[in-house]
């Protein structure tokens, strides 16, 4: 089932990272971009996996309708011992992001973009075990402040979307 799941997202989202960058140079200096990724563990014939959701959203002149650009979901095996904090799995999706905005950075021009995280700043969240890290790490590779929740709607709900579909 999860493989069928992942054939039909390949077919309903780009995951050419050279079309997202077309449909970039293509839309105005005013068009906002927005980078977003969660995960999800999923468990197959008794073994724990992670899926990786990342997306890029076009918001085409800050004001009119927004677009998924690019969406990908990648199967790794998950190594994370304790479940209630998954530092492992938690940094992997700040890794992920961070690669496909470098694959991206030459494109973006002067435009507005956010690097959208799923994690809670909140200590009573596991999210909350890497986000000292992963702050860090996406100001130090991307040059972004990135946003958290609850300001991390690309991340809360637009990577959120890809695992329904």
């Amino acid at each position: 089932m999860q493989l069928k799941k992942k054939q039909i997202m390949a077919k309903k989202f780009n995951t050419d990272v050279e079309v997202a960058r077309d449909n970039i140079v293509k839309s105005t200096e005013e068009s906002k971009i927005y980078f977003g990724v969660d995960s999800e563990r999923i468990q197959v014939d008794g073994v724990w996996f992670v899926d990786y959701l990342v997306c890029v959203i076009l918001h085409e002149d800050g004001c009119r309708g927004a677009s998924v650009i690019y969406g990908a979901v990648e199967r790794e095996r998950d190594f994370d011992k304790n479940l209630g904090r998954p530092r492992n799995r938690l940094f992997t999706e700040v890794l992920k992001i961070a690669e496909v905005y470098t694959k991206l950075q030459d494109s973006l021009g002067d435009r507005d973009v956010e690097v959208h995280l799923d994690l809670n700043p909140n200590e009573l969240f596991g999210s909350s075990c890497v986000i000292a890290e992963a702050i860090g790490y996406i100001k130090g590779v991307c040059n972004i402040e990135p946003k958290v929740k609850p300001h991390s709607f690309a991340a809360s709900n637009c990577a959120d979307r890809l695992k329904t579909m």
